[in-house]
């Protein structure tokens, strides 16, 4: 599995912020993330944040766990 992290600032009528999310590289349809965070005053804290889960769920899949999307888990 490849994850990766997408961080994306948001400036739309709701107010301006920071959306971050990790998904598998490979995954052609980027809707359904593992995890994701919205919300982020700063890129900093988002990407902080995103880099931290990413070593929780790289270290879950180095263990054999296997990893639920965000719809899944609902």
């Amino acid at each position: 599995m490849n994850l990766r992290v997408r961080v994306l600032y948001c400036g739309c009528a709701g107010g301006r912020h920071w959306y971050a999310d990790i998904d598998d590289a490979d995954d052609p349809q980027p809707d359904d993330p593992f995890w994701y965070v919205d919300g982020c005053a700063t890129q900093s804290q988002a990407l902080e944040t995103a880099c931290g889960e990413l070593l929780e769920l790289s270290s879950r899949v180095v263990q054999g766990d296997q990893l639920c999307r965000v719809l899944e888990s609902v």
